[in-house]
Parts: structure tokens; C-alpha cells; sequence
């Protein structure tokens, strides 16, 4: 039980050196590598278009703007 005691105490202070270090620095949190943009690839697929679930959500935001927007032109002010 002095095992986990003592592990899950050095996780906490860990953990809170690490919360520590990021409000003193007030910088945002990146990768190690600076991510995909540091290499010039704008996403992680280089396909001529969308798949199908992407298709498909992109179907959802454009009939629930659709949807808002009519919403708003029938709003009564």
C-alpha cells in the first residue's frame, strides 16, 4: 500500500510542477515538433476529396447552417 502511496504522491507533484511551469510561461501547449504545419502539410490526408464520413459531416454543419439561417430570418425582434 507505501508503494502506491508514494507513487500516486510523485504523479501529483509531478503533475502539478508540470501545471506550475505552463502558467509561469503563459505559453500555449504544443508538440514536441511543432505537428504537421512545421513540415508544411496542411492535413494528415493528401486525398483529392473528402471521405465518406467527412462528406457526410460537412452535409450535417451545411443543413444546420442552412437551418440558422432561416431561423434568423424569421426571428421575430
Amino acid at each position: 500500500m507505501s508503494t502506491f502511496v508514494l507513487a500516486f504522491g510523485f504523479f501529483i507533484v509531478v503533475v502539478s510542477a508540470m501545471a506550475v511551469g505552463y502558467i509561469v510561461q503563459q505559453k500555449t501547449i504544443s508538440g514536441s515538433c511543432g505537428g504537421l504545419g512545421a513540415l508544411g502539410i496542411e492535413k494528415a490526408c493528401d486525398c483529392p476529396e473528402p471521405c465518406d464520413r467527412k462528406k457526410a459531416r460537412m452535409e450535417r454543419e451545411a443543413q444546420r447552417e442552412k437551418k440558422l439561417a432561416e431561423w434568423k430570418q424569421n426571428q421575430i425582434i
